[in-house]
């Protein structure tokens, strides 16, 4: 996929998981702390899961745009190229001899450099040294996030020139999130239409167009529809690639069932959704509750049997990878 919406950890992970056979939350804990699963800025000014393959010709392809735009925001939080510089030698320095270290320990040696790092300030340094490529995801310590130098994390990344590196990413996006508009890659990558246009050039026959209802869509084509898939349920998580890759999301709608904001996290389609056949049909969230979860589902409306019994069998499959206990509950708009 190249890269997959991270800033929500634990959803993330399910979304992985929902695309993988055999893992369990545990698994992909250990995992992310042996650095086989890298967490970045890239692509977006968000975090991402990647693969420590990509990591490098990913930030050099997507970081600059990203630095490019968050540009205004560092003015308003007064963070002018010196202060940002200055940062991230203090955090090369505090990292290196393969240490990690948390937000907190990195906001108490730029508070020793006399750098104040209160309210927004130490997240945007953050993000600028790891768009620049100076640091990434480290180890966690209990609960905590800690941060390392990518070059020690990773020291044989792999490097591409620009025009793979487009061409790469475009054959990603189009295998796996594809039937997708130009429009949509371009959102979800942050690159600018042309080079979007390039990439789909220049991946050639790996990448297929067909028109429908006069938009054009782009997709792998050795991709294969298997009909038994078709009405299959998922709990997506927040900020699901299914969701949150589209500039056009209309397609997730459901036909007999208005969207409801009231009913999602955050009023937005972007939360915790229960889909059948692709399309939005309610909201959930869960629970942990001693060696249990409680999954609470709520519904736009009503649901057949078979459309319900779907359901509960991917209410399963979250608790098997928490490996925990289920509990259901259910409710109707």
């Amino acid at each position: 996929m190249g890269a997959v919406q991270a800033q929500d950890y634990a959803g993330a992970k399910w979304a992985l998981a929902l695309r993988s056979a055999h893992v369990t939350d545990g698994s992909l804990d250990r995992l992310y702390d042996e650095g086989a699963i890298l967490r970045t800025h890239v692509l977006r000014p968000t975090w991402h899961f990647v693969h420590p393959e990509d990591v490098r010709w990913l930030l050099s392809l997507t970081g600059p745009r990203v630095q490019a735009g968050a540009a205004g925001r560092y003015r308003e939080l007064e963070l002018d190229r010196k202060t940002i510089t200055r940062a991230l030698t203090i955090f090369e320095r505090q990292l290196s001899g393969a240490r990690s270290l948390t937000r907190a320990d990195l906001g108490q040696a730029l508070v020793a450099a006399h750098i104040a790092p209160d309210g927004q300030r130490l997240p945007h340094l953050l993000m600028a040294a790891e768009l620049e490529g100076l640091i990434v995801s480290g180890p966690r310590r209990g609960k905590q996030h800690t941060w390392a130098l990518l070059d020690e994390r990773v020291p044989h990344a792999r490097r591409l020139e620009r025009n793979e590196a487009v061409t790469e990413l475009a054959r990603r996006y189009f295998h796996s999130h594809g039937p997708a508009q130009l429009q949509d890659f371009v959102w979800w990558s942050g690159l600018t239409l042309t080079d979007a246009r390039r990439g789909v050039a220049m991946a050639g026959h790996g990448i297929t167009r067909r028109t429908i209802d006069g938009n054009e869509y782009w997709f792998d084509e050795e991709l294969v529809c298997d009909p038994s898939d078709r009405e299959a349920a998922h709990l997506l998580p927040n900020f699901d690639e299914y969701t949150v890759s589209y500039r056009d999301r209309s397609a997730m709608l459901h036909p007999d069932f208005p969207f409801r904001p009231e009913l999602f996290g955050f009023s937005s389609i972007l939360s915790n959704v229960v889909i059948v056949g692709g399309r939005v049909c309610g909201s959930w969230r869960r629970t942990l509750i001693g060696d249990g979860v409680r999954v609470e589902v709520r519904l736009l409306g009503a649901l057949d049997a078979s459309e319900r019994n779907r359901i509960v069998l991917a209410c399963r499959s979250l608790a098997g990878f928490l490996e925990r206990r289920l509990e259901l509950e259910w409710s109707e708009a």
